[in-house]
């Protein structure tokens, strides 16, 4: 593919903050996570994709299976499990965890509330509110993806656009994971400004990572890694706009 990303410099390091959990009143470290005050994570990010089957996967990022695993949902939302590929003891290994970083916010009188999946980390952040992990290659991942999707449209009426790499089944989402205490181990997906031709879609898009980019992800220090600040080139894209509405699916039951 030829194109080059346009490097941009990092920005000006801010004092690194714990692992979240916000007051009612946090407000600077709301515009980090871009979350609303105890608001769930519905429709306005990427919150929604498709890893495609696990074989495939493995035998296109080369990774060992971890171990054995229920297949997972074919659709991926926020706090259900997902493909991720990190470096483990010098190997390349494939594993499931939970999409989002808890976010436990607090109510009125102080009392911890519900955690919030936060599986979106802007690149603009990652050397202040996401430094913590982000300037940790050992807390790096790639997040094996067929395609995602977009709510386009107006409130109420949103429907699902798909967005995947021409002519590529698969593709590497860059991604920051972590082990919590409410979810075990779960992951993140950074996120750069879109493609100006797909602004009317979304403003923000993955970092998506070629294969000779991988091993840049996962192992150079953070301030290597702002040259993938930076839009995908439209045309590489494919769109699919559909008529399905923007509504997540209900659960019939729990994976066996």
């Amino acid at each position: 593919m030829a194109w080059e990303r346009s490097i941009r410099l990092p920005p000006a390091v801010q004092p690194q903050r714990d692992v979240p959990r916000l007051g009612p009143v946090a407000s600077a470290a709301v515009v980090d996570i871009d979350m609303a005050p105890g608001a769930p994570q519905l429709g306005r990010m990427c919150n929604r994709y498709q890893p495609g089957e696990r074989q495939r996967i493995q035998d296109h990022f080369n990774a060992r299976l971890l171990r054995e695993y229920n297949a997972g949902p074919p659709t991926v939302h926020p706090k259900e499990p997902g493909w991720v590929v990190r470096i483990k003891d010098g190997e390349t290994v494939l594993e499931q965890m939970t999409w989002g970083f808890p976010m436990v916010l607090r109510g009125k009188q102080g009392q911890p509330l519900k955690p919030k999946p936060v599986n979106n980390a802007r690149f603009d952040k990652l050397g202040a509110f996401w430094k913590r992990w982000a300037s940790q290659p050992d807390h790096r991942c790639l997040i094996p993806t067929s395609r995602y999707a977009e709510a386009v449209g107006p409130a109420g009426k949103m429907t699902e656009t798909w967005l995947s790499l021409k002519n590529e089944p698969l593709f590497a989402w860059a991604g920051l994971w972590r082990s919590s205490e409410e979810w075990g181990d779960c992951y993140t997906g950074v996120m750069t400004e879109n493609a100006p031709e797909l602004a009317d879609i979304h403003d923000r898009s993955p970092v998506i990572l070629l294969p000779d980019q991988w091993q840049a992800w996962l192992t150079t220090p953070l301030e290597d890694l702002y040259r993938f600040d930076t839009p995908f080139p439209a045309d590489a894209m494919e769109v699919e706009a559909t008529s399905d509405l923007w509504a997540r699916p209900k659960m019939k039951g729990k994976a066996a």
